[in-house]
């Protein structure tokens, strides 16, 4: 039985959490391998409309052994928060456990985000100002309290004492605000630890035991490629490896147990917070497509900026993920468009780039170069095979699948699990 990665293929937001909601239906495992409540997946279901943060979308099937991995990061007032919701709805939670080793984001995390972003003026990165950086910078620092460490209540105190020194320090002395109290933190995470430790589990057994089991097992992505700290546009990206790599990484799985790569494409493309976007449409057509999508941050609310697909962003993306398949979201948001762009390459000053630039400098400059087709104008919500739909919408998706470079096996044409149009099967 197969192990499928599914990854977000552009600067997030793509629509993961309802492609990972339709295939648990028939996974074993699921599992959230990276990022932290800096990423909100929604996911409509007979249950209702959940934002979910941290809590793997496979947690609607309560068959599904759902996975928090050491590569992600966790607020545990989130964590659950997102809990308690769940249960109220009838949700059963049980078969949910985090890793051991994922580390906390702590109340300094969340002080220092807000600060360090602050300080940055004009030219702030735009974060969630979740302490989601923070975060990973104490766990590469050496410095990070992790999930295991609220399960022992002495070396806890130790820990966080010899912590909160150097925390207290860069407060008060560089940012000029109050210290954190050690007791008030300590008693904090005693309380998390009480409400939480039935869900901390070692669980990279959990999952070489589902791997020789043949089980089905699901690697949730969370922000998009185009955000990886490695390969996203430096320095507006996240602070974890979101591309399908950081899916071995941050869950203790060998890269030569994952079948499939699907990546994950919004019709259109968008993306919350600073940092370059050559096909961004700051017009009323931009106001349209975030209209009529809804475009607003799960996790913050900020508007979303929209633009044409990226078609030199998404191969740049299919390569650096190897993606077996690709998986288109928002079809039906381009329903009432005459014509439709494509961004096929890009203008910097007279010369024309055909690849996805490192620097975030020069894609600032890069000026779209667009094909455009016609659009269809017709609703497409509730059609189920491909070939219903009209020639021009199929034109465009031929189109895109040719542009990316790696066939497009699923296409999503609505919010709710059955506006999905499976063109090869995907487990």
């Amino acid at each position: 039985m197969p192990v499928i990665a599914v990854i977000g293929a552009q600067w997030g937001d793509e629509g993961k959490g309802k492609i990972i909601d339709l295939l648990a239906e028939k996974a074993d495992v699921v599992a959230r391998f990276s990022g932290g409540p800096n990423a909100g997946h929604t996911v409509v279901n007979p249950y209702g409309e959940f934002r979910l943060h941290l809590v793997p979308s496979g947690i609607f099937y309560p068959y599904v052994l759902c996975l928090i991995g050491n590569g992600v990061v966790v607020s545990p007032s989130v964590l659950w928060e997102e809990i308690e919701q769940l249960r109220a709805h009838g949700v059963d939670t049980s078969r949910l456990f985090i890793s051991q080793r994922a580390h906390l984001i702590m109340p300094y995390h969340l002080l220092l985000d807000k600060l360090e972003e602050e300080s940055r003026g004009k030219k702030a990165l735009g974060t969630t100002r979740s302490g989601v950086g923070p975060a990973y910078v104490d766990k590469v620092a050496r410095l990070g309290i992790r999930m295991e460490d609220l399960l022992d209540k002495e070396n806890l105190h130790h820990r966080l004492q010899m912590v909160l020194e150097q925390k207290n320090a860069i407060l008060t002395k560089v940012y000029g605000v109050p210290p954190l109290f050690l007791e008030e933190v300590y008693q904090q995470c005693c309380q998390h630890g009480e409400s939480l430790g039935q869900f901390i589990r070692q669980i990279d057994p959990l999952v070489q035991q589902a791997v020789e089991r043949k089980e089905k097992i699901l690697l949730e992505g969370a922000q998009g490629s185009l955000l990886d700290i490695d390969f996203g546009t430096y320095p507006y990206v996240t602070s974890s490896s979101s591309t399908a790599g950081g899916g071995c990484v941050g869950l203790g799985l060998s890269p030569t147990k994952v079948d499939h790569i699907f990546g994950v494409f919004k019709s259109y493309i968008t993306r919350v917070g600073g940092g370059p976007m050559p096909t961004e449409l700051r017009d009323e057509t931009g106001e349209l497509i975030r209209g009529r999508a809804h475009e607003y941050g799960a996790t913050t609310g900020r508007p979303r900026r929209c633009g044409w697909f990226d078609a030199v962003a998404a191969r740049f993306s299919a390569q650096i993920n190897g993606f077996s398949g690709a998986i288109l979201t928002r079809l039906d948001i381009l329903d009432t468009f005459a014509s439709i762009k494509i961004c096929t390459g890009y203008k910097v000053d007279s010369d024309k780039l055909n690849y996805f630039p490192s620097s975030a400098v020069v894609l600032e400059k890069c000026q779209p170069i667009y094909e455009e087709l016609p659009g269809w104008q017709s609703p497409i919500d509730h059609l189920h095979h491909f070939d219903q739909l009209p020639p021009q919408a199929q034109s465009y998706v031929k189109q895109l699948e040719e542009l990316i470079g790696c066939p497009i096996v699923l296409i999503s044409v609505g919010p709710r699990r059955e506006q999905a149009i499976e063109l090869r099967p995907l487990w």
